[in-house]
Protein backbone atom coordinates (compact mmCIF):
# COMPACT_ATOMS: atom_id res chain seq x y z
CA UNK A 1 0.00 0.00 0.00
CA UNK A 2 1.34 3.40 -0.98
CA UNK A 3 1.45 6.00 1.80
CA UNK A 4 0.20 9.55 1.43
CA UNK A 5 2.95 11.97 2.52
CA UNK A 6 1.82 15.11 4.33
CA UNK A 7 2.69 17.57 7.09
CA UNK A 8 -0.13 18.14 9.58
CA UNK A 9 -1.09 21.40 11.29
CA UNK A 10 -1.76 20.43 14.91
CA UNK A 11 -1.95 23.90 16.44
CA UNK A 12 -4.69 23.78 19.06
CA UNK A 13 -5.89 20.30 18.07
CA UNK A 14 -6.64 17.75 20.81
CA UNK A 15 -4.17 14.87 20.68
CA UNK A 16 -4.12 11.87 23.00
CA UNK A 17 -1.14 9.82 24.16
CA UNK A 18 -1.78 6.49 25.87
CA UNK A 19 1.18 5.59 28.04
CA UNK A 20 3.58 7.76 30.02
CA UNK A 21 6.81 5.80 30.03
CA UNK A 22 9.99 6.17 28.02
CA UNK A 23 8.19 5.42 24.73
CA UNK A 24 5.60 8.15 25.27
CA UNK A 25 8.24 10.57 26.55
CA UNK A 26 10.03 10.27 23.21
CA UNK A 27 6.88 11.07 21.22
CA UNK A 28 5.65 14.09 23.19
CA UNK A 29 8.14 16.78 22.06
CA UNK A 30 7.09 16.80 18.40
CA UNK A 31 3.41 17.11 19.38
CA UNK A 32 4.16 20.01 21.71
CA UNK A 33 6.40 21.74 19.16
CA UNK A 34 3.50 21.59 16.69
CA UNK A 35 1.23 23.31 19.23
CA UNK A 36 -1.09 20.35 19.89
CA UNK A 37 -3.25 20.20 23.01
CA UNK A 38 -1.92 17.00 24.52
CA UNK A 39 -3.63 14.74 27.04
CA UNK A 40 -1.79 11.74 28.45
CA UNK A 41 -3.59 8.77 30.00
CA UNK A 42 -1.55 6.26 31.99
CA UNK A 43 -1.54 4.90 35.55
CA UNK A 44 2.06 6.06 36.13
CA UNK A 45 4.40 8.52 34.44
CA UNK A 46 8.11 9.24 34.15
CA UNK A 47 9.53 12.22 36.01
CA UNK A 48 9.81 14.39 32.87
CA UNK A 49 6.18 13.67 31.93
CA UNK A 50 5.04 14.49 35.46
CA UNK A 51 6.94 17.78 35.16
CA UNK A 52 5.21 18.57 31.86
CA UNK A 53 1.90 18.00 33.60
CA UNK A 54 2.85 20.17 36.59
CA UNK A 55 3.86 22.99 34.25
CA UNK A 56 0.54 22.53 32.39
CA UNK A 57 2.21 21.87 29.06
CA UNK A 58 0.16 18.68 28.94
CA UNK A 59 -2.70 17.22 30.95
CA UNK A 60 -2.18 13.83 32.57
CA UNK A 61 -4.89 11.53 33.92
CA UNK A 62 -3.31 8.78 36.09
CA UNK A 63 -5.52 5.85 35.15
CA UNK A 64 -5.97 3.15 32.52
CA UNK A 65 -7.23 3.82 28.98
CA UNK A 66 -10.95 3.95 28.29
CA UNK A 67 -12.45 4.08 24.80
CA UNK A 68 -14.29 7.29 25.72
CA UNK A 69 -10.89 9.02 25.97
CA UNK A 70 -10.98 9.16 22.16
CA UNK A 71 -14.14 11.29 22.00
CA UNK A 72 -13.32 14.56 20.23
CA UNK A 73 -9.66 13.61 19.68
CA UNK A 74 -7.90 14.40 16.39
CA UNK A 75 -5.22 11.72 16.65
CA UNK A 76 -3.90 9.26 19.21
CA UNK A 77 -0.51 7.76 19.96
CA UNK A 78 -0.57 4.32 21.60
CA UNK A 79 2.79 4.35 23.37
CA UNK A 80 2.59 1.66 26.01
CA UNK A 81 4.86 -1.34 26.40
CA UNK A 82 1.83 -3.67 26.18
CA UNK A 83 0.91 -4.78 22.63
CA UNK A 84 -2.57 -5.77 23.78
CA UNK A 85 -3.29 -2.26 25.05
CA UNK A 86 -1.91 -0.66 21.90
CA UNK A 87 -4.11 -2.93 19.78
CA UNK A 88 -7.13 -2.03 21.92
CA UNK A 89 -6.44 1.68 21.39
CA UNK A 90 -6.12 1.13 17.63
CA UNK A 91 -9.45 -0.76 17.40
CA UNK A 92 -11.27 1.88 19.44
CA UNK A 93 -9.74 4.66 17.34
CA UNK A 94 -10.87 3.01 14.11
CA UNK A 95 -14.43 2.79 15.39
CA UNK A 96 -14.34 6.58 15.88
CA UNK A 97 -12.36 7.47 12.72
CA UNK A 98 -9.49 8.82 14.83
CA UNK A 99 -6.00 8.55 13.34
CA UNK A 100 -3.82 6.21 15.41
CA UNK A 101 -0.13 5.41 15.67
CA UNK A 102 0.87 2.41 17.76
CA UNK A 103 4.60 2.81 18.34
CA UNK A 104 6.74 0.08 16.73
CA UNK A 105 3.60 -1.79 15.66
CA UNK A 106 3.02 -1.15 11.92
CA UNK A 107 -0.10 -3.32 11.78
CA UNK A 108 -1.83 -1.02 14.27
CA UNK A 109 -0.91 2.28 12.62
CA UNK A 110 -2.76 4.68 10.37
CA UNK A 111 0.40 6.75 10.06
CA UNK A 112 4.09 6.48 10.89
CA UNK A 113 6.52 8.84 12.53
CA UNK A 114 9.13 9.76 9.94
CA UNK A 115 12.84 10.13 10.61
CA UNK A 116 13.10 13.91 10.41
CA UNK A 117 15.81 16.46 9.66
CA UNK A 118 14.81 19.86 11.10
CA UNK A 119 16.43 23.13 10.15
CA UNK A 120 14.09 25.78 11.50
CA UNK A 121 10.97 25.66 9.34
CA UNK A 122 12.66 23.30 6.91
CA UNK A 123 11.69 19.70 7.60
CA UNK A 124 12.80 16.69 5.59
CA UNK A 125 10.93 13.54 6.60
CA UNK A 126 11.89 10.00 5.62
CA UNK A 127 9.62 6.97 5.77
CA UNK A 128 10.23 3.33 4.95
CA UNK A 129 6.59 2.43 5.74
CA UNK A 130 7.83 0.77 8.91
CA UNK A 131 10.00 -1.73 6.99
CA UNK A 132 13.39 -0.44 8.13
CA UNK A 133 13.63 2.35 10.70
CA UNK A 134 17.40 1.71 10.71
CA UNK A 135 17.63 2.73 7.04
CA UNK A 136 15.52 5.83 7.71
CA UNK A 137 17.89 6.81 10.54
CA UNK A 138 20.97 6.31 8.35
CA UNK A 139 19.50 8.47 5.59
CA UNK A 140 18.58 11.12 8.16
CA UNK A 141 22.19 11.30 9.34
CA UNK A 142 23.37 11.74 5.76
CA UNK A 143 20.86 14.53 5.14
CA UNK A 144 21.84 16.26 8.40
CA UNK A 145 25.33 16.64 6.96
CA UNK A 146 24.08 17.75 3.54
CA UNK A 147 21.60 20.27 4.96
CA UNK A 148 23.36 22.05 7.83
CA UNK A 149 22.05 24.64 10.31
CA UNK A 150 22.67 27.40 7.76
CA UNK A 151 19.53 26.30 5.92
CA UNK A 152 17.39 27.65 8.76
CA UNK A 153 18.59 31.23 8.23
CA UNK A 154 18.48 30.86 4.45
CA UNK A 155 14.86 29.74 4.55
CA UNK A 156 13.92 32.83 6.56
CA UNK A 157 15.62 34.97 3.91
CA UNK A 158 13.77 33.14 1.15
CA UNK A 159 10.47 33.71 2.95
CA UNK A 160 11.16 37.45 3.14
CA UNK A 161 12.11 37.54 -0.53
CA UNK A 162 8.95 35.65 -1.47
CA UNK A 163 6.78 38.05 0.51
CA UNK A 164 8.49 41.02 -1.16
CA UNK A 165 8.01 39.59 -4.65
CA UNK A 166 4.34 38.88 -4.05
CA UNK A 167 3.84 42.46 -2.88
CA UNK A 168 5.05 43.72 -6.26
CA UNK A 169 2.97 44.05 -9.39
CA UNK A 170 4.71 41.73 -11.84
CA UNK A 171 4.02 38.97 -14.30
CA UNK A 172 3.39 35.65 -12.51
CA UNK A 173 5.88 33.77 -14.70
CA UNK A 174 8.54 36.39 -13.99
CA UNK A 175 7.87 36.04 -10.24
CA UNK A 176 8.04 32.25 -10.48
CA UNK A 177 11.36 32.45 -12.32
CA UNK A 178 12.84 34.76 -9.69
CA UNK A 179 11.63 32.55 -6.83
CA UNK A 180 13.30 29.52 -8.37
CA UNK A 181 16.48 31.48 -9.02
CA UNK A 182 16.88 32.69 -5.42
CA UNK A 183 16.22 29.15 -4.14
CA UNK A 184 18.77 27.53 -6.46
CA UNK A 185 21.93 25.73 -5.36
CA UNK A 186 23.97 28.40 -7.10
CA UNK A 187 22.26 31.16 -5.10
CA UNK A 188 22.89 29.23 -1.89
CA UNK A 189 26.60 28.78 -2.68
CA UNK A 190 26.96 32.49 -3.49
CA UNK A 191 25.27 33.35 -0.19
CA UNK A 192 27.59 31.09 1.77
CA UNK A 193 30.65 32.46 -0.01
CA UNK A 194 29.61 36.03 0.77
CA UNK A 195 29.04 35.15 4.42
CA UNK A 196 32.48 33.57 4.67
CA UNK A 197 34.10 36.64 3.11
CA UNK A 198 32.32 38.95 5.54
CA UNK A 199 33.35 36.74 8.46
CA UNK A 200 36.94 36.79 7.23
CA UNK A 201 36.94 40.58 7.01
CA UNK A 202 35.47 40.85 10.50
CA UNK A 203 38.25 38.74 11.97
CA UNK A 204 40.88 40.66 9.99
CA UNK A 205 39.94 43.95 11.65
Amino acid sequence: MSLFPMFLKLEGRPCLVIGAGAIAQEKLPSLLEAGARVKVVAPEATGPIEELARSRKISWEPRSFAASDLDGVFLVIAATSLPSVNAEVFRAAHERNVLCNAVDDPENCDFYYGSVVRRGDLQIAISTAGHSPALAQRLRKQLEVQFGPEYSDWLRELAATREDLFSQDMDSQRRKSLLHAVASQEAFEIRQSNLQKREGLRHAR
